[in-house]
């Protein structure tokens, strides 16, 4: 017997999810129609129609809907999300002046763990299951900290990968108290939590960021790092880290949009993989999306959306910009050899797999990624039966990319547990999430003056021309019509009747 959908989630009960269309994301790219997911304890235990099912297991009425894998993203800076849409309209510079030289240090550890906690429930409400947390802004310890504390306060799985944008990665990472947090926090078990270097690599030919990577190979941790950002990583960080024999299967190299042939070959060579912000590169300009170029040297890829400060929380926007960036550059280079494009490259498949088995690889987590029995039971259900975008289900793939949005996701599971249900976050109390980020954004405006604050949202715009037009804006028909318009103006002007 199962207990109705109705029913409160209990952890640790079987739950069966009933009648869906399944995208398991196996290697063949299997989709089921009608078939139920049973998940017991913290595993797929089945896939297939009509499943029979433990006493006790708790029914998901999945008919209509699309269940998939929990979606991953492997790099969000999730202690910026306090200040969410704060800089909607910075430019890359504008970024980096305000966290990296002005503002950044003032974020404390409260802070810190207020933006973390609001990042990780608005992941879990949005279906992705799995995060690393790019947390740059751990200026001490005590930061650190209180960033894992907040991460763990919440259902889902994370990675934390340590970083500090007030110091250079040689001098924090030889730091004993760092080490020791490191040591004390891995896990290395394939669990919930686990951590990780997040540090980038600027191409200076002395490689200072060498001992950064010999303190994370002595700890046994990978490293992810911004590279090819225009302007501020290059071909030479690449090419450094590979000669030097850093470039691992392990690294994931953040945007790699500015780079060269070589630099893909090498990554290609020794196995990395390349995690595509594509909202944050169309924006930012850290260079044009590259994942015409990573498919091309078949190096694998993940999607993952950098910053809510700036742009959308969800791997939905992630998915549906990255078709429309990579089919967009198709069209234009073939209409400027003046062709067009007939058969489309990148298709719906490719993506909704980045966003799901593409972040497993980039961890080395086989068994996340996918719904087949045995793997881990991180599962999403996409439906919305209020929604007229629900139906027809057709091309599950395409709906998932270009229909479904966070609203639409009704049930996650973490780990076997039910975290999201009926399209209501389980166990979590928004109302105290809200009163601590509203706590980090007054005392960010207090210590920075309300002058300061305003401008940095706001930044100046930059002064623009209107181009000469060669056609004048004059009436084309008669002189007659035009004097008569004139006639008519002065007549209001001396308040005439």
């Amino acid at each position: 017997m199962t207990e109705p959908e109705s029913a409160a989630p209990q952890a640790g009960r079987p739950v069966v999810l009933r009648g869906g269309t399944v995208l398991t994301m196996d290697d063949a790219g299997t989709v089921l129609r009608d078939v139920d997911v049973l998940v017991v304890g913290d595993r797929v235990a089945a896939v297939g129609p009509a499943l029979e099912v433990p006493e006790g297991t708790q029914e998901v009425d999945a008919t209509g809907g699309i269940v998939m894998p929990g979606m991953i993203d492997t790099h969000r800076h999730m202690w910026q999300a306090a200040m969410r849409g704060y800089g909607a309209d910075w430019s890359l510079t504008q970024y980096f002046v305000w966290y990296y030289l002005e503002h950044g240090r003032r974020f404390r550890p409260e802070d810190v763990a207020a933006g973390n906690r609001l990042a990780a429930v608005e992941a879990l409400d949005s279906g992705v299951t799995t995060v690393v947390d790019w947390s740059h802004g751990l200026q001490t310890v005590d930061h650190a900290e209180a960033a894992v504390d907040a991460l763990q306060s919440v259902p889902g799985r994370y990675v934390l990968a340590y970083g500090n944008i007030q110091a250079a990665p040689w001098e924090w990472t030889a730091d004993p108290a760092v080490q020791a947090f490191l040591e004390r926090r891995r896990t290395g078990t394939g669990g919930l939590f686990d951590v990780q270097l997040a540090f980038d690599v600027t191409g200076d030919p002395a490689f200072p960021e060498k001992a950064a990577f010999e303190v994370a190979r002595e700890l046994g941790l990978p490293v992810s790092t911004h590279a090819g950002v225009w302007g501020a990583t290059n071909d030479e960080g690449i090419r450094l880290m590979h000669e030097h024999g850093f470039a691992t299967p392990e690294t994931v190299y953040v945007h790699a949009a500015s780079l060269s042939p070589d630099s893909y070959h090498r990554i290609a060579a020794t196995g990395g993989s390349i995690s595509v912000s594509t909202e944050s590169e169309q924006s930012a300009g850290q260079g044009y999306p590259p994942t015409w170029q990573v498919r091309a040297h078949g190096i694998p890829v993940s999607l993952s959306m950098d910053t809510s400060v700036w742009w959308s929380g969800d791997l939905f926007s992630a998915m549906r910009t990255t078709l429309g960036a990579d089919r967009s550059r198709e069209h234009f280079e073939a209409h400027l050899k003046g062709d067009t494009v007939t058969q489309l490259s990148l298709r719906a498949q490719h993506v909704v797999s980045w966003a799901t088995r593409g972040g497993a690889t980039a961890l080395g987590r086989d068994d996340l990624g996918r719904l087949v029995p045995g793997a881990k039971a991180d599962v999403v259900l996409i439906k919305n039966d209020a929604s007229p975008v629900s139906f027809p289900l057709l091309n599950p793939y395409g709906h998932v990319a270009f229909q479904a949005q966070r609203g639409d996701v009704h049930t996650v599971l973490v780990d076997g547990r039910v975290v999201k249900s009926a399209h209501r976050l389980v166990d979590v109390d928004l109302a105290a999430v809200r009163r601590e980020v509203e706590a980090t954004v007054e005392h960010l405006r207090a210590d920075m003056g309300e002058d300061v604050w305003q401008s940095g949202m706001d930044p100046e715009l930059p002064s623009a021309e209107v181009l000469d037009n060669p056609y004048q804006y004059t009436d084309y028909r008669s002189d007659s019509t035009h004097a008569a318009r004139e006639e008519a103006f002065e007549r209001h002007l001396a308040g005439e009747r």
